[in-house]
């Protein structure tokens, strides 16, 4: 059932808050029937000073390097399971040149944006969660969401992660977010990038994948192409609960996901 998905968004202990070797992410993922997996950790802090970036959230600039031949390397090594080459790259509005000089000298399979911070604030770090406090939710979820569009559009990136990431706690507004998501997913459609449909939420307090099914089903409606995800940060988590999710994709409406190789998508039956 499994072998036309991939899982293309797993981390490695590089980042500070992963586990296992890189070996055992390729092996749960011939073990589960995959047709590929790619590891997506988590680009350096580059929009802060080297004093002030923390390594149990993203790999130190020293290491990208080891990072790319590290994955390289695993091509070699398991030649039964494509390997692709990628990174979850933090969107920081006014760095968008930054980051992209950073990721120019590698070859990437696919750049995956995510939005974590709102400023300063780390706002799915569960050690901060108390300054949701300081915020009316609804007026949190509009500049979640604006960030997050913003990132789609900018460009860099060719999947966006977990697009409704502010969830994450279970803090929701009281009124009714389908205007808001119609809105989201005609300009995440406009900008011409894929998201995923990742298992993750369902392992954090919010209980429920993300993005949220009406969420999907409006981004499936206007034609976003999909992959599924795990945000694997263990070898156990690679392509955990992927059976329910393409069960979900299909129910929505999709029949294609995509996978990607030198930044190409390419679409395949789900």
């Amino acid at each position: 059932m499994l072998k036309q998905l991939v899982d293309y968004h797993t981390h490695t202990t590089r980042c500070g808050h992963a586990t296992g070797t890189m070996e055992a992410y390729v092996e749960a993922a011939i073990a589960a029937g995959l047709s590929e997996i790619g590891f997506s950790d988590h680009i350096p802090m580059y929009w802060l000073p080297e004093a002030k970036r923390d390594p149990g959230i993203a790999m130190r600039m020293s290491e990208l390097e080891e990072y790319v031949a590290d994955v390289i390397r695993l091509r070699e090594r398991y030649r039964e399971i494509p390997i692709r080459l990628g990174l979850e790259a933090d969107f920081i509005p006014g760095r968008e040149a930054e980051l992209s000089r950073l990721l120019e000298p590698y070859p990437w399979d696919y750049v995956i944006g995510s939005v974590h911070f709102i400023g300063e604030w780390d706002f799915d770090n569960p050690a901060k969660t108390n300054r949701y406090a300081e915020w009316d939710i609804s007026e949190l979820y509009a500049k979640f969401f604006t960030l997050e569009t913003m990132a789609a559009k900018s460009g860099l990136f060719d999947i966006m992660a977990h697009i409704d990431l502010i969830k994450k706690f279970g803090h929701k507004p009281s009124h009714d977010l389908g205007r808001v998501y119609a809105d989201v997913a005609a300009q995440i459609a406009g900008a011409g990038v894929a998201i995923e449909l990742s298992t993750a939420g369902r392992r954090k307090p919010v209980g429920e994948v993300y993005p949220n099914p009406l969420l999907l089903k409006e981004c499936c409606d206007r034609g976003v192409p999909l992959i599924i995800s795990s945000d694997a940060h263990s070898p156990q988590e690679v392509a955990w609960g992927f059976a329910e999710a393409r069960a979900l994709a299909l129910a929505t409406g999709y029949t294609q996901v995509c996978r990607f190789e030198g930044r190409k998508r390419i679409m395949q039956p789900l």
